[in-house]
């Protein structure tokens, strides 16, 4: 084998001159000059062993197919993972065992027993929740009850009332009532005051179920408290009213002042009083109010009065607040509405 390998000019033998200093690779080397050598493709399976800065993005890129749930490997390895994952027959996922203990230790039995009864409510917790539940109710019902008494029973009595004096109105119109037969609870008179803005019904009596809780005026003209009717020719004329909740009639009479007009109209006459006095507080039982002559009243004699009573301070029924008016001026309907209700 040795005739055919070819001579070397400078005389050495094979192996004693390199490559690149001649000859036909020695020119191939000149002509690449500075170019890096040709290296293999890394391999992913054992580029971790060859390069160190690699490694990290090809075990990122397998972690990341980790966590994302794709298993690694052929069919086996899927059918087991998926069998972990949804159980032998592709039931439902198996619940999540008890947390470890910090230490990484999975919990006992008892201690997981342990841990369920400290996670429940202590008789004490659930007592102050009950106690809080019976609070939280009885404000509820409070609020009702307050909204209804101080709101609904006003409306409901105005819409009562309003009725009422519209068919004590239509009555007089068709002639049906004469002055002097009324029924406990019935009608017969409207009360007028200009000041207060106050036009209600004034019925016989002073029942609150059938009178006074229906937003009227009830006039005192039963038992031991009755009074006279505005066409005797001397008397006092006593009527009653609710001063808060019920229409609250009353409400603002402590307000009228001497000389202020309140007009009783009935089917046939107006009857116009002036305020003259006032008494602010006295007990319920102080019935001589209701005297032909008032007491207190600052009246003298007999003469045509009008007495207005209801509770004081407001929302409470310990006293009695009342107001006294004389009568000026008696004027039939026939001559139309008197000064007092025209202004």
């Amino acid at each position: 084998m040795t005739q055919l390998r070819p001579e070397r000019e400078s005389g050495a033998s094979y192996g004693e001159q390199p490559y690149e200093g001649s000859g036909a690779l020695g020119e191939w080397y000149d002509s690449a000059g500075a170019a890096e050598p040709w290296l293999p493709p890394p391999d992913e399976e054992t580029v971790a062993l060859r390069i160190a800065g690699e490694s990290l993005s090809a075990s990122g890129g397998s972690s990341a197919a980790s966590t994302t749930g794709t298993p690694v490997g052929g069919r086996a390895a899927r059918r087991k993972a998926a069998k972990r994952r949804r159980g032998r027959h592709g039931g439902a996922p198996q619940p999540a065992p008890e947390a470890p203990e910090p230490d990484g230790r999975p919990l006992s039995r008892v201690e997981a027993r342990r841990q369920a009864r400290a996670r429940k409510p202590s008789p004490g917790v659930l007592a102050s929740r009950a106690i809080g539940e019976v609070f939280i109710t009885t404000g509820v019902l409070m609020l009702l009850f307050v909204s209804y008494q101080l709101w609904w029973t006003n409306v409901r009595a105005h819409a009562q009332a309003d009725k009422e004096r519209n068919n004590l109105q239509e009555d007089w119109e068709s002639g049906k009532r004469n002055p002097g037969t009324f029924e406990p609870g019935q009608g017969f008179a409207i009360l007028h005051i200009p000041k207060l803005d106050v036009v209600v019904p004034i019925a016989e009596g002073i029942s609150n179920k059938k009178v006074l809780d229906r937003g009227m005026v009830g006039h005192y003209g039963e038992g031991d408290l009755k009074t006279a009717m505005p066409d005797a020719k001397a008397g006092n004329f006593g009527l009653a009213g609710h001063r808060n909740t019920h229409g609250e009639p009353f409400r603002y009479i402590n307000k009228l002042e001497p000389g202020d007009p309140i007009v009783v109209e009935t089917q046939d006459d107006y009857y116009v009083y002036k305020m003259a006095s006032i008494l602010p507080v006295t007990p319920p039982s102080n019935v001589s109010v209701l005297d032909p002559v008032p007491k207190d009243s600052g009246f003298t004699g007999p003469g045509r009065y009008i007495t207005l009573t209801t509770c004081t301070p407001e929302f409470t029924s310990k006293y009695r607040l009342i107001v006294w008016g004389k009568m000026v001026e008696e004027r039939p309907r026939s001559k139309g509405k008197p000064d007092a209700l025209v202004q």
